[in-house]
């Protein structure tokens, strides 16, 4: 089953390599894939499609593909064209990081060194945090995180390893800690967005960007939630950080619906019209993998996370994949943008397409993803 779900995910992505040209998949509409220059937050998971297609293949179309982009972004960061976000991590991490480490390439290191730079220039010292959106002092923005920042972070935790400056795993890991305090609830629910005062750091609220309310779970940031604590211990070690993704995986495999692929958020009345998000389900599915690199075979959650695995996977290549869709330009169909503010809630976005090929690659090869 993995097997041919990766070769028709390999497939599709060369043809979208025409369709595609020089230019970005970010969500379809009417099943054909809007197209950016490279500018937006979800860029470089085109990138990071390209370069699991070689790894995979080892075609140097997929290699030549791959290459091109890390060009792209090492122009966008020079003229820093819309990088005035967190997503710096996204967006460098599937791009020349991707690129490092599949060729060791000096010159993708040092872009990627250069773009955690930037990232870090996000860092709040009075509030503690990496400022998801807006220039600093920002009145909406300036003391908010988002929990898609978790993802962010391997960025940071990568370029103090690299380079042996701590400030940037300092700053990663004082975020997350303050991302598992404050975003993750007694529950094991988390919130999308937390605010904090600019200027002392103390907590104000939680709410939502993106999910159904302010204090419901919106099911792709318990996705980042679980991928990203698990990565944060992949590189600190705290156990609270594997802990906390091990509560928040247990609470979305609790959750998973007849066809084990979730809706756009836990707490959304359920009914024929409710929208799906699989990406959700993919990268839950990536994050739960990388769980189970951390956790000895006899530890009492493990069989737990592997049926989570097998069945989430299972429930996306049987009933959410375009395999038998030849022409089809998305990998994954249902995943949902923004249910909430109407764009592309029902459509092929590119992320999942992205972690879904990564879900699929871990399982048959092992593969650590480029995080």
């Amino acid at each position: 089953m993995w097997t041919t779900a990766i070769e028709d995910a390999v497939t599709k992505t060369r043809s979208n390599m025409k369709r595609f040209g020089q230019l970005y998949p970010h969500v379809s509409k009417n099943d054909v894939y809007s197209l950016n220059d490279n500018n937006a937050w979800t860029s470089s998971f085109w990138s990071g499609m390209l370069w699991l297609c070689y790894e995979y293949t080892k075609d140097a179309d997929f290699l030549h593909a791959a290459r091109y982009t890390t060009e792209s972004f090492r122009d966008r960061l020079a003229q820093k064209k819309a990088l005035n976000n967190h997503d710096i991590g996204f967006l460098y991490s599937l791009s020349s990081k991707a690129h490092w480490i599949v060729e060791k390439d000096e010159s993708a290191k040092q872009l990627t060194i250069a773009a955690a730079d930037l990232l870090l220039t996000r860092w709040r010292p009075k509030s503690r945090i990496i400022q998801a959106w807006g220039s600093e002092g920002d009145e909406e923005n300036g003391g908010r995180i988002i929990i898609d920042c978790l993802m962010n972070l391997p960025l940071l935790y990568w370029a103090g390893e690299t380079t042996g400056d701590r400030r940037y795993s300092d700053a990663a890991a004082e975020h997350a800690e303050k991302s598992r305090r404050f975003l993750v609830r007694g529950d094991d629910s988390s919130y999308h967005t937390f605010y904090f005062d600019q200027e002392t750091g103390d907590a104000i609220r939680g709410g939502t960007h993106q999910g159904y309310a302010d204090g419901s779970t919106w099911t792709r940031g318990q996705a980042w939630g679980i991928y990203g604590f698990a990565l944060s211990y992949r590189y600190t070690r705290d156990p609270l950080y594997l802990e906390t993704s091990l509560r928040m995986a247990r609470y979305f495999l609790e959750r998973l619906p007849e066809d084990n692929v979730v809706y756009w958020d836990f707490d959304a009345p359920v009914s024929a019209e409710t929208k799906r998000d699989s990406s959700a389900s993919a990268i839950t599915a990536c994050g739960l993998l990388e769980l189970l690199e951390h956790i000895p075979a006899d530890h009492p959650e493990r069989t737990f996370l592997e049926d989570g695995i097998q069945r989430s996977m299972k429930g996306l290549v049987r009933h959410y994949a375009t395999i038998g869709k030849p022409d089809a330009q998305g990998v994954l169909e249902r995943g949902s943008y923004s249910v909430r503010g109407g764009a592309s809630p029902d459509d092929y976005v590119i992320w999942g397409d992205y972690y879904y090929l990564e879900a699929l690659m871990r399982l048959k090869q092992g593969h650590k993803g480029y995080w």
